[in-house]
């Protein structure tokens, strides 16, 4: 009797096989999930655009005056919605800064949230602060070794090179996942202990969007989340680039 050992040695190697593919698709979710949540939450409530009879802008302007933060300005920006806590600026995108959506109320009132623990030394905010300045030098010299390294090592020959290269780059990556973890308290905070109580104290959400209202709370202080995770994959990748 002949036994067809081919066939049956194959069968570990397909459920290995299996277990691979399930393993990068539970990762990919993981990763990818939370973002592609919040951008459809927030794509969500940003129709109809004249829900509200105030602005994004003119809503954060009214609760920060309310709150004697006459000196924190309201800005239009390109490059995402935020709070500066050095120019003391609450800055929103064209279409949270000029929107009457739920989506443009919600976020406004995330970042103005950002501003009340600026206001009252909020320490996550506050050591964020410091970090992003402590370590932006760290990422321009380790954004410039990944520059410089490629042609140094072409004009040199030297095959140390490549570990600086590996290493500038996990240094800026990591640096970057710091950045992104050490907000994470704060996005909640100015979400749930700031945003939500302001809009329910001064009665600025109609009664039927309060349920959505706070998922677009959720959506704001998820999107670290997000951010923090890509940071793990990058990293991640990195080092399964050095192990090749």
């Amino acid at each position: 009797m002949i036994v067809d050992l081919t066939t049956k040695a194959a069968k570990p190697r397909y459920h290995y096989g299996v277990i691979y593919l399930i393993l990068i698709a539970v990762v990919l979710i993981a990763v990818f999930g939370p973002g592609i949540w919040v951008q459809r939450v927030l794509a969500k409530y940003s129709e109809p655009n004249d829900r509200y009879s105030t602005t994004g802008a003119g809503l954060a302007r009214h609760l920060l005056d309310i709150h004697g933060l006459q000196s924190v300005a309201v800005e239009a920006t390109e490059i995402g919605d935020h709070y500066d806590p050095v120019e003391k600026a609450v800055r929103l995108t064209a279409e949270k800064h000029d929107g009457h959506s739920l989506t443009a109320i919600a976020v406004a009132a995330h970042e103005v949230g950002h501003a009340l623990q600026d206001s009252e030394a909020y320490g996550p905010l506050r050591w964020r602060t410091r970090l992003v300045k402590a370590t932006r030098g760290i990422e321009k010299i380790g954004a410039g070794v990944l520059v410089i390294s490629p042609f140094l090592a072409i004009l040199t020959r030297v095959p140390a090179l490549s570990l600086l290269t590996f290493g500038a780059g996990l240094l800026t990556l990591a640096t970057s996942a710091v950045v992104h973890f050490v907000t994470l308290p704060s996005e909640f905070d100015a979400s749930f202990n700031r945003a939500l109580p302001l809009l329910d104290e001064h009665n600025i959400l109609l009664p039927v969007d309060r349920p959505h209202a706070r998922r677009l709370l959720t959506a704001a202080a998820l999107t670290y989340v997000s951010a923090s995770l890509m940071s793990l994959l990058n990293i991640a990748r990195w080092i399964a680039i050095l192990r090749r």
